[in-house]
């Protein structure tokens, strides 16, 4: 079994606004294994949102190579990406991304179903989030915080290899953070997953296995001491 999930070299993304270039990454490279937490911080517009959405193949780069869970992203057309995003890529985004029209119970059942599922977990997650109350209810009757829990259960019970994370825990309240932060990153040792998550919490990134800044286009490693 490979132990490299995500490997990128010299990953370039840009856009044109008018007659101007605009380069959001420029040469980015990065590693992510098996059971690693990487925690990417960055000021807003550094790349990356852009960043998560080469890596979940959401957009494709204009230069450099990706492979991502052994394969050459470069020859993975959509269907592939998307079966990818079933069943072996989860995707926490900062709202949430539940199904409006499902109960919380059923988002994460249909979660399981797209990822060819027919046993799952479900409840014994609702119960170790503390959200086993709200599980007959829609997202829109619940808070941000118990939505962004029910995201975290909809994205382990797909048994993914890499999670790719924005601001997990974005719309917790501190005690509810602390409660859900160790839950998160057990999952991830215990089930030897891939994390990447992008954050401008410097708690969270700081219980990461290492800590890179997107600056001027490229990872570096970050520098606490120049942000504290």
């Amino acid at each position: 079994m490979n132990e490299v999930l995500i490997q990128a070299r010299d990953l370039c993304v840009s856009y044109r606004n008018g007659r101007e270039r605009i380069d959001v990454l420029r040469g980015l490279s990065l590693e992510l294994r098996r059971g690693e937490a990487v925690a990417i911080i960055g000021p807003s517009g550094s790349g990356k949102s852009t960043l998560l959405n080469l890596l979940n193949g959401l957009l494709q780069p204009d230069s450099g190579s990706l492979r991502v869970l052994d394969r050459d992203a470069a020859g993975l057309a959509e269907n592939d990406w998307a079966r990818l995003r079933r069943t072996r890529i989860a995707t926490l985004f900062q709202d949430g991304n539940l199904v409006p029209t499902l109960t919380v119970e059923r988002n994460i059942a249909f979660r399981a179903g797209l990822a060819g599922l027919q046993q799952h977990s479900g409840q014994a997650l609702l119960e170790r989030l503390d959200i086993a109350d709200i599980a007959r209810r829609y997202p829109d009757q619940v808070s941000g915080g118990q939505r962004q829990r029910a995201a975290l259960a909809c994205a382990f019970i797909m048994e993914p290899e890499i999670i790719l994370a924005d601001e997990p825990t974005g719309s917790l309240d501190q005690a509810t953070a602390r409660r859900v932060t160790p839950l998160f990153f057990d999952a991830i040792r215990e089930r030897a997953l891939g994390a990447l998550i992008v954050t401008h919490n410097t708690e969270l990134a700081r219980r990461c296995d290492r800590v890179l800044e997107l600056r001027r286009g490229a990872l570096e490693p970050w520098d606490s001491a120049l942000s504290s």
